[in-house]
């Protein structure tokens, strides 16, 4: 019973902590900050941690304002398109591919787009729920 009741909790704060992105960022931040001191790193690991609650409440997000289940699954081919397209042209530029450089450009984008899209996908979601649609 423990273990099941362990998986429920672990649910529970993840989707607390998807719901509010903008909450575990800024105690990233600013807990990293007070640690490390570093603006700029605490700032990417905020980015990094956050990215991680954005994308599954995109999907959801998605999933609801357009009635479908691919919402992860889409989310997941367009970063697996992305480094892709990025190991493409290091391989073009360098000659080899750095696969740690190409997925961190495609984590750190994906928050940029992520976020854009949890802001879009929320106003729609909302905005139909107001008109029942």
């Amino acid at each position: 019973m423990k273990p099941l009741f362990l998986w429920e909790s672990l649910k529970t704060i993840y989707a607390v902590l998807a719901a509010v992105p903008f909450l575990p960022f800024a105690a990233v931040y600013f807990g990293s900050r007070l640690l490390a001191g570093d603006k700029d790193r605490s700032f990417r690991l905020a980015m990094d941690v956050t990215t991680l609650l954005l994308i599954g409440c995109v999907a959801v997000l998605f999933n609801r304002v357009f009635s479908t289940t691919f919402g992860l699954y889409g989310i997941l081919l367009l970063m697996l398109l992305g480094g892709g397209f990025i190991g493409n042209l290091q391989h073009r530029r360098r000659g080899k591919v750095d696969a740690a450089k190409a997925f961190r450009a495609v984590w750190r984008a994906g928050f940029f787009v992520m976020s854009l899209l949890y802001v879009l996908l929320m106003a729609t979601g909302i905005t139909q729920h107001m008109l029942g649609l």
